[in-house]
């Protein structure tokens, strides 16, 4: 590798291993020695003074062959030891070496959140055994919180004191981190308790979020990776979508399914002892069992997707529904002062409708729903759009073979498949085609939202009621990620 000589900061003379050999620091981090190179902000965990010489800890990515410094995606723990000649120089090492690192805007301290009871309940083990070495190599301080029950992370990111951290961690699947994201947007404080960032370590059934991620640098989906990111400290926005009835809300950050996918996956609930093989089982049984379900979609779409549907006359009974999705909230005075409610602003804006029956019913904000699942493959963090993936009448193979594509993305060019960008959305739910009697169930980010009667679980009270419309709004760039980028 070769540098400018302007952009060269120290090259000296220094033992490594014993042996002296010129080290060379240039201005973008890079350290350079013996046709060796790391840098500070893409490899290095930290740096210590060690009697006469300074250690350096590294977080390296290697290839098959364990080599370091390659394009591998998984790394590894490294030290290097540099020995200056003399007190003087260390001191200059050590110095610029700081103020390099300092510059990068690292986090300093963060909250851990731990799931235990997540996936295959591995998280409390990944955080002592992948996250808080690599927290401790990085100086950075922590502290940790188990949750005890459901919504507690909620409760916790309610009422936690963020004026003392730098990040909050989520060491979980994607429930935690939903959890998180309603707790800071329910705070008096909520405007600027969700600019918080977010740290998302995959320890459970899904972990779409940390998939998106990491498959966005192309790197495997694992803890020490994604901790890594946290530690670097380079952030991103996210899309945040408000999902209201009335004046119920729930934030959103993953997906909201209806129909053929939701069932997949909280039926499959009962089969949980199969670990993620339950979700393929189910859903073949499901295909074989077809249902579905009468109702209609109301969207705005994209740029571009604007022929989509048919158009909604703003004279007719469907101008009354969209007038529903504000009233409830005009009184509000934190909708007023940019509270992410339902905008008014989306009055004007061209809506188009699609009418029932369907077979699923799915929206997306981040590219995968689990780590082995791209049901979105042209989704972006922050685009201002959730994908709708959309599937009204479709053959029971096409439907196995769709399933089966879903592991790249493939299924989205299908000719069943209806895949565009929308910017609001309302779901009028309706019963099962050729069972009237029963209903359906409305999932966002694993959590049951609404579900008709004859569905599973359905004595259950949920948090919104089946059949009357639901409302999406996305708010664009409103929390933020701890990012690899």
């Amino acid at each position: 590798m070769e540098f400018a000589e302007e952009t060269l900061i120290i090259a000296e003379e220094l033992r490594f291993e014993g042996i002296p050999t010129t080290v060379s620091l240039y201005r973008d981090g890079t350290i350079c020695w013996n046709g060796r190179c790391f840098n500070l902000d893409a490899d290095v965990l930290g740096f210590c003074r060690e009697g006469s010489g300074f250690r350096v800890r590294t977080f390296l990515k290697k290839e098959s062959t364990g080599c370091f410094g390659a394009n591998g995606g998984y790394r590894m723990r490294k030290d290097f030891v540099f020995e200056p000649p003399g007190e003087g120089s260390l001191q200059r090492w050590c110095d610029t070496l700081r103020e390099h690192i300092d510059s990068l805007n690292r986090p300093k301290n963060v909250f851990v959140i731990v799931n235990p009871f997540g996936g295959i309940k591995s998280a409390s083990k990944i955080f002592c055994e992948e996250v808080e070495p690599l927290l401790v190599a990085a100086e950075i301080q922590y502290t940790v919180q188990e949750t005890q029950f459901q919504l507690h992370a909620k409760e916790i990111a309610n009422s936690l004191d963020l004026s003392k951290y730098d990040g909050i961690v989520c060491i979980s699947g994607d429930g935690i981190l939903v959890e998180v994201v309603n707790g800071l947007l329910q705070r008096t404080d909520w405007d600027s308790a969700i600019k918080m960032p977010l740290g998302v370590i995959p320890a459970g059934t899904g972990n779409g979020m940390a998939k998106s991620l990491m498959a966005s640098v192309e790197d495997p989906c694992v803890a020490a990776n994604a901790i890594f990111a946290v530690i670097r400290g380079h952030k991103q926005p996210l899309d945040v979508a408000t999902i209201s009835q009335g004046k119920t809300r729930f934030f959103s950050v993953l997906m909201l399914a209806w129909g053929l996918i939701a069932d997949i996956d909280i039926e499959s609930e009962i089969y949980r002892w199969m670990g993620s093989v339950r979700i393929d089982f189910y859903g073949i049984l499901r295909i074989m069992c077809l249902r579905k379900y009468n109702g209609c979609i109301y969207f705005v779409p994209a740029p571009g997707h604007e022929a989509v549907g048919d158009p909604v006359d703003n004279n007719d009974v469907s101008n009354n529904l969209l007038r529903s999705m504000h009233g409830d909230h005009d009184n509000d005075p934190r909708t007023e002062s940019g509270y992410p409610g339902p905008s008014v602003a989306s009055q004007n804006w061209a809506w188009r409708t699609i009418g029932g029956p369907f077979i699923s019913v799915w929206l997306h904000n981040v590219p995968w729903a689990t780590e082995d699942t791209m049901p979105a493959p042209a989704a972006k963090f922050s685009d201002g759009y959730l994908d709708l993936i959309l599937v009204k009448d479709c053959p029971r193979a096409a439907l196995v073979a769709m399933l089966t594509k879903m592991k790249d993305g493939g299924h989205v060019k299908s000719e069943h498949v209806l895949y565009i960008k929308v910017k609001a959305f309302c779901l009028e739910p309706g019963q099962r085609v050729a069972e009237p009697e029963k209903g359906g169930i409305i999932d966002s980010d694993g959590e049951v939202l609404a579900r008709g009667e004859g569905t599973f679980k359905c004595n259950q009270n949920d948090i919104m009621a089946y059949g009357p419309p639901i409302h999406i709004t996305i708010h664009q760039g409103l929390a933020t990620l701890f990012s690899p980028n």
